[in-house]
């Protein structure tokens, strides 16, 4: 039987110098052992945290507890900015197939941890809304300390935690973490309405997260029979649901849900919703296998050879490719499948074309050029798929905010001079 201990204070007092510890993150963070940790930070120094936290959703800094401490991280953070500067953090520019062996073949982890919810009659406990990366490290971790948190709903999933295998126990009632939508504010209906055009009914879609992901999903309600297989879901998808745009037992799977309380209530007693790990969500050959899947991303700009940069600005780092692709890979796999890029045609300030001549020195590929079959703004569809490498170009101009056309136009006979 586990070893049933008082407080997260206990657990965070038994970390040694040296010692590898993976923290979840997304939903699935325990905010009370990071609380614990805060509460005595010298526990700390010399230990290195592991885990994939995301930027805008996680905001526990690991590396600000000591001066010592030490992160390995595949998502860039403000924290792991600072840490990468004094070398006290590591940045694996991988996608979350790449993220999942990492932590499964390459981390000596000896200490996972896991939020789960109380047992049920036969000791199973459930991971609740967030499965994605706990299974790579939790048989071979060392330790698998555990938060029993009532909170944490019991979803159905392909995954369970025996509390025969847990090591060490503490039970706290604390908040999950929650994540506020950007809505849909600010986002084109009428670009949302393009991207839902070439959604068929009976598709299976994966999405982003964002206000153009949340307007596309909104734009989808009149569709049928759709299902969702997705790295991570909204509050969003639970709209398609209410409206019958999306029904039946597990139609939608996802690694992890992110939301507020009532959110992952629902997700825990509605049977639509379904949680496996990454190594199941964004395994290529299970996506390619599925019959009309929709990948639809967003980017940060797209060359006109059809090459998309999802994370980086002028070199400068955002993020990470995530999912991108693998769901695009599989996209292409799939018999009738679709691999869907959705970007506004003009930065915010309206200064630059996001649809540029050629991706600038610095900037990061998340797609060659040859994933995506569409690309969608606000001013049309650039079906790529069968077209030639002038007329690729021609289609993305015809996308782009008018007033640059000209000068893409002229870039692009430059450039196809050079060719």
């Amino acid at each position: 039987m586990p070893q049933k201990l008082s407080s997260a204070a206990e657990l965070v007092a038994r970390l040694r110098p040296g010692m590898t510890v993976f923290v979840p993150g997304m939903s699935g963070e325990s905010l009370s052992f990071y609380a614990a940790l805060q509460a005595n930070p010298e526990a700390a120094a010399d230990v290195r945290f592991a885990g994939v936290h995301f930027p805008g959703v996680n905001r526990s800094d690991y590396l600000a507890l000591h001066p010592r401490t030490r992160q390995r991280g595949y998502f860039m953070t403000s924290s792991l900015r600072r840490g990468m500067q004094d070398a006290r953090a590591e940045l694996l520019p991988l996608d979350y197939p790449g993220i999942y062996r990492d932590l499964a073949e390459a981390v000596d982890v000896d200490i996972a941890i896991a939020q789960v919810s109380p047992p049920d009659q036969e000791g199973r406990c459930s991971l609740g809304a967030c499965i994605d990366f706990l299974p790579a490290v939790w048989k071979k971790a060392r330790q698998r300390w555990v938060q029993i948190n009532p909170r944490v709903p019991r979803t159905r999933g392909s995954i369970a935690l025996d509390a025969e295998d847990f090591d060490a126990v503490f039970e706290q009632d604390c908040e999950l973490l929650a994540y506020r939508s950007d809505g849909n504010e600010g986002a084109s209906a009428h670009h949302a309405a393009l991207v839902a055009s070439l959604v068929r009914d009976g598709d299976t879609l994966e999405f982003g997260i964002g206000k153009l992901p949340n307007a596309i999903l909104a734009a989808l309600g009149n569709h049928r029979a759709l299902r969702i297989h997705s790295g991570l879901i909204t509050d969003a998808v639970a709209g398609l649901v209410d409206a019958g745009a999306i029904r039946g037992e597990g139609a939608v799977e996802a690694g992890v849900a992110l939301g507020d309380a009532a959110f992952y209530a629902r997700v825990g007693a509605d049977d639509s919703f379904y949680f496996r790990p990454v190594s199941e969500t964004h395994d290529v050959r299970r996506i390619g296998a599925i019959a009309n899947f929709c990948a639809i991303n967003s980017a940060v700009e797209v060359d006109l050879f059809g090459q998309v940069n999802a994370d980086s600005i002028k070199g400068r780092l955002l993020a990470g490719v995530g999912g991108l692709p693998a769901f695009a890979s599989g996209a292409r796999l799939s018999t009738g499948g679709r691999s869907i890029v959705a970007l506004p045609a003009i930065t915010e300030d309206g200064a630059h074309s996001r649809i540029v001549p050629a991706l600038g020195a610095g900037c990061t590929v998340a797609l060659a050029r040859h994933e995506a079959d569409y690309v969608v703004t606000e001013h049309g569809i650039a079906a790529l798929r069968g077209l030639s490498l002038h007329a690729r170009a021609k289609a993305l101009i015809a996308i782009a905010a008018p007033q640059f056309q000209e000068e893409l136009a002229r870039h692009w006979h430059d450039i196809a001079a050079r060719i």
